[in-house]
């Protein structure tokens, strides 16, 4: 006969493995600044969702998904940690390494489902476009600017630092690349910033704000023109 245990160990939830294996990471320091980044960036998505819904603009919508997106990275830059600290095991004899491959597809699907839903509400509004308002247009572009650019160039992702660096040049990389040797060539100390490609992330967070940019100016020439118009009528 076995041996009968009369006080089974309790087996932990899901949940509860979770926060074990979390804690296991927050206690490593080079986890810590992952984890203040990653409440700055739910505390700056809080009020930039708030500035989408007072502007009503969905350019400042598809541009604070950008920043949902650093989150996600964040989470996977975590994940790579916890990679680095757990050892191989009878179930995985090959480490953890597709995790990271895993948390990568499912930021980028999620990115991409993100822009389904942004082409949606634009060829609504397309047809029947809403009342915009400026006021906190830009001052939302700025907070995303800065957050997003501090977050890309302050933290290393070895993993999307791999798929950036692994992925063939877009079309915007090239005609960027184009620019800055001629831009190098005048002010060299620029070529460590910009060549030999500029990084992807980067370069999309600088192209969207420039388009935010470009549609307050535009925006704000029809609110006058047609100020100029309701005027010169009356």
């Amino acid at each position: 006969m076995g041996t009968i245990h009369l006080f089974r160990k309790p087996q932990r939830s899901f949940f509860g493995k979770l926060l074990q294996e979390f804690r296991l990471v927050a206690a490593d320091r080079r986890s810590w600044k992952i984890l203040l980044f990653g409440a700055i960036n739910v505390l700056c998505t809080g009020f930039l969702l708030m500035w989408c819904s007072s502007t009503n603009s969905i350019a400042l919508t598809a541009y604070t998904y950008l920043t949902i997106f650093d989150l996600f990275s964040l989470i996977t830059c975590l994940i790579s940690y916890w990679v680095m600290m757990r050892r191989p095991s009878a179930a995985y004899s090959f480490g953890f390494e597709r995790l990271e491959v895993l948390a990568v597809f499912a930021s980028t699907v999620l990115a991409q489902l993100g822009a389904l839903f942004i082409l949606k509400e634009s060829a609504e509004r397309f047809l029947e476009q809403p009342e915009i308002h400026t006021g906190r247009l830009l001052v939302g572009t700025f907070v995303a600017l800065s957050f997003n650019l501090f977050t890309m160039l302050s933290i290393r992702n070895k993993p999307f630092a791999y798929v950036s660096e692994a992925a063939s040049t877009s079309w915007l990389q090239e005609h960027v690349a184009d620019l800055s040797r001629s831009l190098c060539g005048i002010i060299p100390g620029l070529s460590s910033i910009f060549l030999p490609r500029m990084n992807p992330f980067v370069l999309i967070d600088l192209a969207g704000a420039l388009a935010l940019c470009i549609t307050y100016m535009l925006i704000e020439i029809k609110q006058h023109h047609l100020m100029l118009l309701v005027s010169w009528i009356n």
